[in-house]
C-alpha cells in the first residue's frame, strides 16, 4: 500500500487495514480471550516494524518521528479492527471487543539512531527508539489514574481531564468547563465525579531502572542508568538482574512547578514493549556456518579427540604460559553441567564454581578477567570493599518508598560472577553468598519487602592463602574459609610458586619473546577469542549430556574412596563432592561435543578433582601451577586413564568403548 497519508483519519484507516491484513490471528485472540485480572497477556497486540515498513513506508516513518501522536491512533485502529472482525464472523455472542487493547511495536530496524547501547539524552526527546540494558532496580506496582471525570454544576455536562505523565501522572484541575455542547458555558463551578463511577479509569503502573550493559561499553566508561515507565500488561515483566530490550518513547519529566524552587527535569523512557532475554547467548550470533565449522572440526579429529580438545583449551588465556589444568578447569566452569529439576520442583544446580588459591604472581586475576570477557553476561568485582548488600541486594529509599537494587550476584544471573581477593571479604559477609551459590537464589527481607531473586550464576573466585601455604594442613586452615563455603566450590585449585629452574627458564623465554602462542600448538591451530566464545555459548545450549554405566562406576568409586579415607579434607568430602564430579563430567562431555558422559569424561573429572585433594589425593600430589600442554594428548590421556582405573580398582574398564 502506498497511499498518501494527509491527516490523522487517513493514518488510522491505513493502520486498521494493516492490522486486518497482517494481524488477523492476533485480533481473534483479543476477541475470544477478553482481558481479565488473572490473564493480562491478551491486552496487547505485537507489531513487527519491518512488516509495517513493507506495507506502508510513509506510515512507518510517521510512527517513528511522532510516536506520541500516532501510537494512540494505532490503539484506536486496533479497536476498530476488532469491531470489523466481529461483524464479519457469525459467533457474535462469544466475541468481545477489548476496548483497552494496546499495540506493541517490536523489532525496530537495526540502525544506530533507533538501536541504542547508551542512555538517550535530551536530543532524543519525542523519539521512538530501542535500548538494551540490565534491570538494576524495580519499583512497586501501583495504580495510576489515567483521567478524572468532572461534572459542571451550571450546564450539567461532564468532561474528562487526562493525567500528564510528564508531571509524574499529575491531573491538573481545569480552569473552565470543557463539556461538549452547542455553546460553551465557561463555568468555573464543577466538581470531580465519584471515583467508583465506571467512567473513572485506573491502570497498573511500575517504574524500573535499567543500566547500560557493561560488556558493550569502552574500557573505563562508567555505565549510566535511566528510569523506564511500565504500564498495563508490561508491569512485572522484568525483575532485578534481567537483561532486557526496551522499545519506547523518550520523554522529559518534572515535578509540578512550585514558586521559589528550581524545577528538576529528567529524561525517562515510556515503554511501549519490553523483551526479556532469558538466554544469556542472545548477544552472541551463532551462524549456521559456525555450527558446520564446529561439526567439521570434530569430524576431522575423530581419531584424536584429546588433541582436538587441547587445541580449544589453547585459546583460553593465551598470554599465560602453561597451567594446563587451570585452563581446562576454567573452561569447564564456563560451560558447566546440566541443571536437574524433579517433579516436586526441587532444582539441583548445573552451574559449577571454582576457587583459585595461590601465591602472588600465579595469574589468578588474569584468568578472572579473561573469563569475564568470554561470557556475554559477567560481573567482575573485588572482595575488598564489597559488602554483603553489594554482592546480593540493596534496599534503597527512593522518595517515600523503598526499592530493591540488584547486587553483583543477581546482575550475573545466567552468567558468571568473578570475585577477586575473595579472602578479603569480611567473615560476616561471606555467609550471605552461601544461599546464592547452592540454591541459586537470594532471599530478601529488607525494609518490609520480602521476595526471592534468582542468582543462577557460576562463581569464579581467586584469593591468596593465609600466610605461607602449609601442604600438611587442611584447606580450611590455609584459606581461613569456613567448611560450608568451601564445600560449595566444585573445584579448588592450589597454585604454589615453588622454585623450579627449568620452569622459570621456559616462562622467561615465553614472556621475553612476546609470543601469545601456546606451547604445543601451531599459530593456525589456536582458536581465536570470538570463535572460542561462540563455541562455549553453542555447546551450553546444544548438548544435554546423560551419564553412562562406565562413567557412573568411576565417579561412584572415587567418591566412596574419598569418604573412607581419614584425611584432612573433611570440608570437601561431602555429598556435594559427587554432585561436583557429575557437573564436571557433563561439562567435559559438552566440551568434547557429545551428548553422553563417557569414561573419558569421568576420568578427567577425577583428575581435576585430585588437584584439590593434595595430601588426600589418590594419584599423589599434582603440581597444578607447573602443568604444561602434553606433546601427545591422546597418549598422555591413555596413560592417565590406566593409572586412574588402577587406583580405583576398575581395571576391567580399561579400553572400554561406549556408544
Amino acid at each position: 500500500m502506498a497511499e498518501q497519508i494527509s491527516n490523522a483519519a487517513a493514518a488510522q484507516t491505513a493502520m486498521q487495514l494493516f492490522l486486518e491484513e497482517h494481524c488477523a490471528s492476533a485480533l481473534e485472540s483479543l476477541l475470544f480471550n477478553p482481558s481479565t485480572d488473572d490473564d493480562q497477556d491478551v491486552q496487547s497486540l505485537e507489531i513487527d516494524m519491518h512488516e509495517l515498513i513493507e506495507f506502508n513506508y510513509e506510515l512507518a516513518m510517521l510512527l517513528l518521528e511522532s510516536p506520541s501522536r500516532y501510537l494512540p491512533l494505532f490503539n484506536q485502529a486496533c479497536v476498530s479492527a476488532q469491531r470489523s472482525l466481529k461483524e464479519s464472523i457469525l459467533t457474535n455472542n462469544v466475541a468481545t471487543v477489548n476496548q483497552d487493547a494496546q499495540v506493541r511495536i517490536t523489532h525496530l530496524p537495526n540502525h544506530p539512531v533507533l538501536h541504542r547501547t547508551r542512555v538517550p539524552g535530551s536530543d532524543d526527546v519525542g523519539r521512538l527508539l530501542c535500548i538494551s540494558g540490565t534491570v538494576i532496580r524495580t519499583g512497586l506496582v501501583k495504580m495510576m489514574e489515567t483521567h478524572r471525570m468532572y461534572a459542571c454544576t451550571k450546564c450539567r455536562g461532564t468532561f474528562s481531564v487526562g493525567a500528564e505523565i510528564e508531571q509524574y501522572n499529575y491531573i491538573p484541575k481545569p480552569v473552565r468547563c470543557l463539556a461538549p455542547g452547542p455553546d460553551f458555558c465557561n463555568s468555573t463551578a464543577f466538581a470531580p465525579m465519584d471515583p467508583s463511577d465506571e467512567h473513572q479509569r485506573c491502570v497498573d503502573y511500575q517504574e524500573i531502572k535499567i543500566q547500560e550493559q557493561v560488556g558493550r561499553l569502552a574500557l573505563g566508561t562508567i555505565p549510566r542508568s535511566i528510569v523506564v515507565i511500565l504500564e498495563r500488561d508490561l508491569v512485572d515483566k522484568a525483575k532485578s538482574g534481567d537483561s532486557v530490550t526496551i522499545t519506547g518513547v523518550v520523554i522529559c519529566r518534572w515535578r509540578p512547578v512550585v514558586a521559589g524552587e528550581r524545577p528538576d527535569i529528567s529524561v525517562v523512557i515510556r515503554a511501549n514493549s519490553i523483551q526479556v532475554h532469558s538466554d544469556q547467548t542472545a548477544n552472541i550470533s551463532i551462524t549456521d556456518e559456525l555450527r558446520d565449522e564446529f561439526q567439521t572440526f570434530w569430524t576431522e579429529h575423530s581419531a584424536f579427540p584429546m588433541r582436538a580438545r587441547d587445541k580449544i583449551i589453547a585459546g583460553m588465556c593465551p598470554q599465560v604460559y602453561g597451567l594446563f589444568y587451570v585452563k581446562l578447569a576454567v573452561i569447564l566452569v564456563l560451560i558447566s553441567g546440566v541443571a536437574r529439576c524433579d517433579d516436586a520442583g526441587l532444582r539441583v544446580r548445573g552451574e559449577a564454581h571454582l576457587l583459585l588459591v595461590g601465591d602472588p604472581g600465579t595469574a589468578k586475576s588474569q584468568f578472572l578477567k579473561y573469563a569475564a570477557k568470554l561470557m556475554p553476561r559477567a560481573v567482575l568485582t573485588t572482595g575488598i570493599g564489597s559488602t554483603s548488600a553489594g554482592l546480593t541486594v540493596t534496599a534503597v529509599k527512593d522518595g517515600p518508598e523503598w526499592q530493591l537494587e540488584a547486587g553483583a550476584l543477581v546482575l550475573a544471573d545466567r552468567g558468571l560472577c568473578c570475585i577477586d581477593e575473595f579472602g578479603s571479604i569480611r567473615e560476616s559477609e561471606k555467609s550471605t553468598i552461601l544461599e546464592a551459590m547452592e540454591q541459586q537464589s537470594i532471599s530478601v527481607a529488607k525494609a518490609g519487602i520480602v521476595c526471592k531473586l534468582n542468582s543462577r550464576c557460576s562463581v569464579l573466585a581467586a584469593m591468596n592463602p593465609r600466610g605461607k601455604y602449609d601442604i600438611g594442613s587442611s584447606l580450611t586452615i590455609n584459606t581461613a574459609l569456613s567448611t560450608p563455603l568451601l564445600s560449595r566450590f566444585d573445584l579448588i585449585l592450589v597454585l604454589l610458586d615453588t622454585h623450579d629452574e627449568q620452569w622459570d627458564t621456559r616462562v622467561s623465554s615465553f614472556l621475553l619473546s612476546g609470543s601469545r602462542q601456546t606451547e604445543g600448538t601451531a599459530s593456525e591451530d589456536q582458536w581465536s577469542f570470538d570463535k572460542l566464545q561462540a563455541y562455549i555459548a553453542y555447546v551450553k545450549t546444544a548438548f544435554q549430556p546423560t551419564t553412562t554405566p562406565a562413567s557412573e562406576q568411576v565417579l561412584t568409586r572415587y567418591y566412596q574412596m574419598q569418604r573412607q579415607r581419614d584425611s584432612l579434607n573433611a570440608a570437601r568430602t561431602t555429598i556435594r563432592l559427587l554432585e561436583s564430579l557429575i557437573r564436571l563430567a557433563q561439562a567435559h562431555a559438552r566440551l568434547m561435543f557429545r551428548n553422553k558422559v563417557l569414561l573419558a569424561d569421568a576420568v578427567m573429572a577425577v583428575v581435576l578433582m585430585e588437584s584439590t585433594m593434595l595430601s588426600a589425593s589418590v594419584l599423589g600430589v599434582v603440581d597444578t601451577l607447573h602443568t604444561t600442554f602434553p606433546e601427545d594428548s591422546d597418549l598422555f590421556y591413555s596413560e592417565l586413564e590406566k593409572l586412574v582405573l588402577q587406583r580405583l580398582g576398575l581395571e576391567h574398564l580399561d579400553g572400554h568403548t561406549e556408544t
